[in-house]
Formats: C-alpha cells, sequence, structure tokens
C-alpha cells in the first residue's frame, strides 16, 4: 500500500547551463517529470511512493530509474521500451529563473505506455492517485490514463489532478481544453497555475475558476499565483496563503514542489478533501509555499526537493 501513486512523464530536463569556452550554450542533465516531481517531494518528505510511466530502454532511461529508486520511489510500475526513445526536454532560464521548453517527443516514451502495461496492483492499493495532462496529448498513453484513473478511484483512492499545461506539446489549445477537461469528473482535489485557469473553465479569475470547479464537485481546489502564492477554495468560499519571501535561482519544478508538499500535508491529517476545511487548506497549501521555496533555490527539480527538516526550518523562521 503506497501513499501516493502517480502515472505520468518521467523525462529528462536539458536545463541551460552557463557557456562552454567556445561561447555555445551548456545544458546540464536533470530529471524531470512533473508527476515525477510531485513523488520525490513527497517521497523526500517522508510519503510511501510509486510511479508508473514508460522510459527508453537507453542510458537517460536508467538513469531516470536509478533516479527514482534513490528517491525512494517505487518502479515496479515503470516500463523500459526497447522501440521508443526517452523523452527529452531543452530548459531555457530568463534572468528572473523563468522557463521556455523545447522538446523532443515525436513520439517519446512517456506517451506510448499502454492499458496492458500498467500495474494494477499499484493502482488498486494507494491512498491518492495523482495525473497530470501531458499524458492526454497522445494515444496509448491517453487511454491508459483514463483506465488508470477510473481504477484508482474504483479502488477508494482520492484522485489528484494537476493539468500542467505545455502549448508546444498539443497540436491547439481547443484540443487541449477539450482533453484536459476530460479527467474533471473524476478529480478529488486539483491544482492548477493562474496560466491555465480559462483552459479548465470558462473563467480567467482565479477566485471564480477555483468556484467552478468545486460547483463541478471537485471539492478542494488551489490555484498557484506564483509569486504571490496560492489561492484555495473550499465549497466555493476561497482564501489566499501567501508566499515565503527568499528570491528564487531557478523555479523548474516550483508547483509539483508545492503539490507534493499540499498532498503530504492532507495525508498527515488524516482527511478526504471532502473532508477538508478552508483552514485546513490554507494549512495545505502553507506547507506547499515551503516546500516549493526551498526547491527553487537550487537547480533542477527532483534534486532540490527538499526534506520535512528544512521545510520546517523555513516555516519557523518566518513564524509559520
Amino acid at each position: 500500500m503506497h501513499q501516493i501513486t502517480a502515472l505520468g512523464e518521467l523525462l529528462i530536463d536539458f536545463t541551460e547551463s552557463g557557456t562552454s569556452a567556445a561561447g555555445m550554450k551548456l545544458f546540464e542533465r536533470n530529471p524531470g517529470g512533473a508527476v515525477a516531481n510531485v513523488l520525490a517531494a513527497a517521497s523526500r518528505l517522508g510519503c510511501s511512493t510509486a510511479f508508473l510511466g514508460k522510459v527508453g530502454e537507453d542510458m537517460h532511461g536508467h538513469f531516470l530509474k536509478e533516479t527514482l529508486d534513490n528517491a525512494g520511489i517505487d518502479t515496479s510500475g515503470l516500463v523500459l521500451s526497447d522501440t521508443f526513445f526517452t523523452t527529452l526536454a531543452f530548459v531555457a532560464l530568463s534572468e528572473s529563473g523563468e522557463r521556455t521548453f523545447s522538446f523532443a517527443r515525436k513520439p517519446g516514451a512517456d506517451t506510448q505506455l499502454r492499458v496492458d502495461e500498467l500495474n494494477e496492483t499499484l493502482l488498486e492499493s494507494t491512498d491518492v492517485f495523482h495525473v497530470g495532462s501531458l499524458s492526454l496529448t497522445d494515444e496509448p498513453a491517453r487511454s491508459a490514463t483514463h483506465h488508470a484513473v477510473k481504477t484508482a478511484k474504483a479502488s477508494g483512492a482520492v484522485i489528484s489532478y494537476d493539468p500542467n499545461y505545455r502549448a508546444s506539446l498539443w497540436s491547439d489549445v481547443e484540443t487541449a481544453k477539450a482533453r484536459m477537461r476530460e479527467l474533471l469528473p473524476f478529480v478529488d482535489v486539483m491544482k492548477l497555475s493562474d496560466e491555465e485557469t480559462s483552459l479548465l473553465t470558462d473563467h480567467p479569475e482565479p477566485e471564480k475558476t477555483a468556484a467552478a470547479l468545486n460547483a463541478m464537485g471537485i471539492p478542494c481546489v488551489a490555484v498557484t499565483l506564483g509569486k504571490k502564492g496560492a489561492l484555495v477554495s473550499i465549497d466555493g468560499k476561497s482564501t489566499m496563503v501567501a508566499s515565503y519571501p527568499p528570491k528564487a535561482m531557478d523555479t523548474t519544478g516550483a508547483g509539483d514542489a508545492f503539490w507534493g508538499g499540499f498532498l503530504t500535508r492532507m495525508l498527515a491529517l488524516k482527511k478526504r478533501p471532502n473532508q477538508l476545511t478552508l483552514a485546513d487548506a490554507a494549512d495545505c497549501a502553507d506547507w506547499g509555499n515551503a516546500v516549493a521555496t526551498c526547491c527553487v533555490q537550487k537547480r533542477g527539480a527532483i534534486p532540490a526537493m527538499p526534506t520535512e527538516e528544512e521545510v520546517l526550518a523555513l516555516m519557523r523562521q518566518y513564524g509559520h
């Protein structure tokens, strides 16, 4: 039995890292993939976690499996393919630490996970099952995602969802909207960014978006607002949870760190999303903000996830 199991992309982030003597850009290989980042954050905080997905039978795939194993994440649901190459993402960083992406994924192994390759035991024995939307861009991973969500929900798991929109991975925005909204009827707890509000509902405003998602039957919704922190909403009532002051060095994985912290705190409260009060949700978001702040002080995503001691030290430093 695991506390959090996730399905989705596991890939290499080649992150911009200075220039060579010849003046050429250098890229540093970092393990990545949003759902894997969430698990890494939760695992560092003491949660029992498992991953389902697909990488290539290549140097990058083996590196990613080793990374998850070293992070304490169960990889019995990870498939290594000798047909498809591990997905790669090249990440350019601005002076403020914000990112732009270029993907090598035509197709990447993460899109090729099939229903018959799913580890049903993991799906039927987890407290929380987490997915994103990158596994909805292409078949067969899209069908595998839907099957996994339905199987986990039928077994009593809380369904967690983070759309994590990447425009370059979709054929067009209308397809993205339709596919990302397909999962909403199954979701119990959800995180989205302020840039994704109008993709998941017809409202650009975070408060209206969160209230609309609550009205659709999603008990707990969090909208991340960058430096401002996060908004959480329960039963159409929302509150803002301020972020922590330290400046970011690299924002890669910040939202995933937030969500790993949020879910870990929710599990610690021993409440399902429909049992959370607004104060509970704000408490979970405060933890998420602290985890994210610790994460962005370092480069990369999975390697930057903090321990519980580091998170508590930051929270104490600012009187939380």
